[in-house]
């Protein structure tokens, strides 16, 4: 126990002791960090003092810069501003120049001003003098002048509202003709036909010029007895290899060619065989005659018609008119008036019959005597045609008055297929004739020098002389021109009149 306490106590006594030596340390260590926190503090004063100066001079230093840019700043701008000034001055200077120069003319300006009004009242005067002279030459008051042009000013307004009336009319029947040129146009240009020329005889090719001579037989026999079977003229000349049938009647020269033609292949050419090979010919033809027929009906689109018309109608396919076979003509017409019809918007069935019978009197009119066209209506009414279609066939060439457009529409279809370019033949010295007397027409008027016809007739063109003839006077000229033609000539389709009048003038530089 004793030894407990002594450790304890000697562990108390330890500890004091270390105590008071650790703290003698400790008082030994604040000193001196005392001491170092003094140095360290005088050490930063002088240092910040030092700062503090450098700090003043760099301060200084940049015043002083700041003042020196300034003060450079201060004398550019002022020397800105004494620029500007003097801008200023001589603008000032100048505008009071411009102030006195506008004085100067607006003092002018009122000098003129009253010579003005000084010449306007002396022109007032001098008017009003040769006003009361006018009346005393004229014998009239200012009234009564004032009512003559009052008057003259009505009439000329009377006759510009003439012309213009005139012109509304001219334009109305100008767009009338374009209309019906266009209609008439699109049905022509719808329809492509080929050209068919024919005439009263024909060339039958031998083999040989032997089969002359056997066609001639003894004395004379087989070709009287060829010719009183047919009914043809058979030439026999000095043409190679070929004879000639002639007859007025194309259906029986057709029959002869058939007839010819057989017995050349047959080789037998005698009066009994002549005649056994007509025969057959005849019943050829017929089967010829109704194919015809029956092609024409079904190239128009037409089915319902009585065979014997259709007969009627194949036998045209051996006429012809002024050159053009009449069969094709009547098909193309038939086409065409189906044009017209579909852009009239009228019946193209019934537009299409009329002109596809139109010339059916034409097959017969050897045997019957009359106008083709009232024949043709007589036969299509006999055979169970409607009166429409009677109507159109028998007015188409104006023998009677037309009352539907139907038969308008056919004459119209008529003409076009016939008077196109190729459609009829004109012999050389009448198409020369016509070219002559149409530039003769136009020669006959003054002022005229030169006329040239031009595209087979169907334009002239007349070259004025300048200096006689004016604008106004050649429009007057192409009209004459054109009167006289549709008064003198007869002519397919249409002819244009073309005046030219130029005026040429040259002068050379030196």
């Amino acid at each position: 126990m004793e030894i407990v306490i002594g450790l304890v106590i000697g562990l108390l006594a330890g500890a004091a002791g270390g105590y008071f030596v650790r703290k003698s340390q400790a008082e030994k260590e604040v000193g001196s960090a005392e001491a170092r926190a003094k140095t360290i503090l005088e050490s930063a004063g002088r240092e910040a003092e030092a700062a503090k100066r450098e700090a003043l001079i760099e301060a200084k230093d940049e015043i002083f810069q700041m003042r020196k840019d300034a003060e450079i700043e201060l004398k550019k701008r002022a020397s800105e501003v004494e620029r500007k000034e003097d801008r200023i001055a001589d603008r000032e200077a100048t505008m009071d120049a411009r102030a006195s120069g506008l004085d100067r003319k607006e003092q002018g300006i009122e000098n003129k001003e009253a010579h003005l009004q000084q010449a306007r009242t002396e022109l007032e005067t001098l008017a009003e003098r040769a006003k009361t002279e006018l009346e005393r030459v004229a014998g009239m008051s200012a009234a009564d002048a004032r009512q003559g042009l009052i008057e003259k000013i009505q009439d000329d307004a009377k006759r510009e509202a003439m012309i213009i009336v005139r012109d509304i009319e001219a334009q109305a029947r100008e767009e009338a003709d374009r209309r019906a040129r266009k209609i008439i146009a699109i049905a022509m240009q719808r329809v492509a036909s080929e050209l068919t020329t024919e005439s009263t005889v024909t060339t039958v090719s031998l083999p040989n010029e032997d089969m002359k001579g056997r066609i001639i037989g003894r004395e004379g026999r087989n070709i009287r007895a060829f010719e009183a079977a047919t009914g043809t003229n058979l030439i026999i000349d000095d043409t190679p290899e070929a004879v000639v049938l002639s007859c007025f009647d194309p259906i029986r020269r057709e029959m002869a060619r058939h007839t010819l033609e057989r017995l050349i292949g047959d080789g037998r050419i005698q009066p009994a065989r002549i005649e056994e090979m007509h025969e057959k010919s005849k019943d050829e033809v017929e089967q010829e005659i109704r194919e015809a027929g029956e092609w024409a009906v079904l190239e128009s689109g037409i089915t319902d018609m009585h065979p014997e018309l259709v007969r009627v109608l194949g036998r045209l396919k051996f006429r012809t008119s002024y050159g053009q076979n009449v069969l094709r003509h009547v098909v193309e017409a038939s086409h065409v008036a189906g044009m017209v019809a579909s852009e009239l918007g009228t019946n193209v069935a019934l537009a299409k019959r009329c002109t596809l019978l139109h010339d059916i009197g034409k097959a017969v009119t050897h045997e019957v005597e009359g106008s083709h066209a009232l024949i043709g209506a007589e036969i299509a009414k006999r055979l169970g045609e409607k009166p429409e279609v009677c109507h159109a066939i028998e007015a188409h060439h104006g023998e009677v008055e037309q009352r539907t457009i139907e038969a308008v529409v056919t004459q119209v279809s008529d003409a076009i297929s016939g008077a196109r370019p190729g459609a009829r033949r004109e012999t050389l010295e009448t198409y020369i004739k016509r070219l002559e007397r149409l530039e003769q027409i136009a020669m006959e008027f003054d002022g005229v020098d030169k006329v040239y016809a031009m595209q087979a007739g169907r334009e002239v063109r007349v070259m004025v002389k300048p200096e006689q003839v004016d604008d106004l006077r050649a429009e007057v000229i192409a009209r004459d021109i054109a009167k006289k033609v549709q008064e003198e000539l007869q002519y397919p389709g249409q002819i244009k009149i073309m005046v030219i009048r130029e005026l040429r003038q040259s002068a050379y530089a030196k």
